[in-house]
């Protein structure tokens, strides 16, 4: 099938934060998109997630599906080993970044993900999470103890359990499965999701047009408190 889409991009620093250490990538000619939220602090996890965009710019047109595939994994696992260098020559006990990319191909989409950057899709009047967070709390959801919209008032909602630059080994989670016209994905760092629940990213994401979807959203974060850095990237399949 020809592929069609129409997307929209956008990063805040939010209401606290003096930096914003996230990063947002569209690679349109590419089909990819990828949110990353840094960690560590400002220098470092401003530096991290910004390397992790970056090296994924470099991934090189005109290749095969299933080679841009590898590519953006390939590209994933360098970050990892460039940031682990890099905190070693700062002497910095902790930099990293989680990472969500979503790559759209004959009719199929797939996503690889790190951390608790999260990709949605719309569709038929309905949200639903494709990814499951790398944190703490994610196994009190899949066990039935919290809902994610419960998860997000956690005391340890924001301890996550992978990141790219953390850990000796990075392990990257794949999904993947079919498109259809209709169909609207959404990319975000934490900064959007702890402050807006299924409904309201259903409601959002079912009225408001891709000109101005992602300045909606962000509205939703900062009027919600802001205490993060928000970013979202919203891509229609028409």
């Amino acid at each position: 099938m020809t592929l069609h889409t129409r997307y929209s991009v956008q990063t805040h620093v939010g209401l606290k934060r003096k930096v914003n250490e996230d990063a947002v990538l569209a690679l349109p000619e590419l089909d990819i998109w990828l949110v990353s939220d840094g960690m560590g602090g400002h220098a470092a996890g401003d530096y991290a997630s910004r390397l992790i965009a970056d090296m994924a710019a470099g991934i090189p047109p005109n290749l095969a599906p299933a080679d841009r595939m590898q590519a953006l994994r390939d590209t994933i696992q360098d970050a990892h080993r460039a940031i682990r260098d890099e905190a070693a020559s700062r002497g910095v006990d902790v930099m990293g970044a989680t990472v969500v990319g979503l790559l759209l191909a004959e009719g199929h989409f797939a996503a690889l993900w790190a951390g608790d950057s999260r990709l949605y899709r719309f569709r038929d009047g309905q949200i639903e999470m494709l990814t499951t967070d790398h944190s703490v709390v994610a196994a009190l959801v899949e066990t039935g103890q919290l809902s994610w919209d419960e998860a997000e008032h956690h005391p340890q909602s924001n301890a996550i359990t992978r990141a790219v630059g953390v850990g000796d080994v990075l392990e990257i989670e794949k999904i993947r499965g079919q498109i259809a016209p209709g169909d609207r994905f959404l990319l975000c760092s934490d900064g959007l999701s702890k402050y807006a629940t299924f409904d309201m990213l259903r409601r959002a994401l079912s009225t408001q047009p891709i000109e101005v979807i992602c300045d909606h959203l962000i509205q939703i974060a900062l009027a919600g408190g802001g205490a993060d850095n928000i970013t979202a990237a919203v891509v229609d399949i028409l």
